[in-house]
């Protein structure tokens, strides 16, 4: 198969020589292009996701041999979860060679969390069909650097922060409301206010509605933590 020069690109980012590169091109092929002469990355999405989950836990196991399961769990959620995947892959610049349809390019596709995440979970499971488990592990870990030595840091989202220190004062959980939405159906904003029992409140608006539920947890608890 001919590779592009900006998949070639792509594959020495990545850090893996392909084999067979059809397994590459399939895995930065949207839903939105696939038809009956071209598969798109949903299955290898699928795979991808469960290639990252193995290696990260056995990173995790690794770099601390005596954290209990309740303590890796929270970690492992942070490194395997879509943000994670699409900060990373905007690293290694996906966007450019995602292979998307016409309403997805104009849509902003090749920016979109989604997506990224999505093509970054089917390029690892590229790696892991054209070489292997060992392969795929090699290119993950140089893809997510120190991120496991540094997840800690990162291990609880907001929401969760959020919740246990109600929690810890006797509260009920916080309540999350949709207060606002504009925008295109395609690339709708949404506005999420939070609420403690207590009274306190925060809103926060971002792309989908959990990034604004994250944001405005992240707000509310750096007030009522002051």
């Amino acid at each position: 198969m001919k590779v592009s020069a900006e998949l070639r690109a792509f594959a020495a980012r990545l850090g893996h020589e392909f084999e067979r590169p059809e397994l590459l091109s399939r895995a930065v092929t949207h839903g939105s292009i696939s038809g009956p002469m071209r598969d798109d990355n949903q299955r290898l999405e699928f795979l991808g996701d469960r290639v990252l989950g193995l290696v990260m836990a056995e990173a995790l196991l690794d770099a601390d041999r005596s954290a209990t399961e309740g303590q890796i769990a929270p970690r492992f959620n942070a490194l395997v979860r879509r943000e994670t995947c699409a900060e990373v892959a905007r690293e290694i610049e996906i966007g450019t060679v995602l292979r998307l349809g016409r309403s997805e390019m104009k849509s902003g596709g090749r920016r979109k969390e989604a997506l990224l995440a999505d093509a970054m979970e089917a390029v690892i499971a590229a790696v892991y069909l054209d070489a292997g488990f060992e392969a795929a592990k090699r290119v993950v870990r140089g893809l997510w650097g120190d991120r496991v030595m540094r997840v800690e840091e990162d291990a609880r989202d907001p929401k969760t922060a959020l919740q246990e220190w109600a929690q810890a004062r006797g509260e009920p959980p916080p309540v999350y409301a949709e207060t606002g939405r504009e925008g295109p159906d395609h690339a709708p904003v949404f506005t999420i206010e939070v609420k403690l029992a207590s009274g306190p409140s925060e809103n926060a608006t971002a792309g989908s509605k959990r990034q604004a539920e994250q944001a405005a947890a992240a707000a509310l608890l750096k007030r009522v933590s002051e």
